[in-house]
């Protein structure tokens, strides 16, 4: 078990941090988005199809920041 904390490890704990994060960072990336575009354009113009892509360009935002924090966060722990 204590060889799971080695430094050998860090791209399992990269990925760990970063799939742990995933779920809630799109959330809060697509509630905001959501929330913005309906003050812009108002809510007649926020459909079903609007909010998926709105969804969709919120996860692939989420999946590079979750990765790259996890990368820096995970790097400090086996300094």
């Amino acid at each position: 078990m204590q060889s799971l904390f080695t430094p050998e490890y860090r791209w399992l704990w990269t990925i760990a941090l970063m799939l742990a994060l995933f779920l809630p960072v799109r959330h809060l990336i697509w509630v905001l988005t959501v929330r913005r575009a309906i003050e812009k354009g108002g809510q007649e113009n926020v459909d079903d199809a609007e909010q998926q892509r709105l969804k969709r360009r919120a996860g692939f935002t989420a999946v590079l920041l979750c990765f790259v924090f996890s990368y820096f966060y995970v790097q400090t722990w086996f300094q």
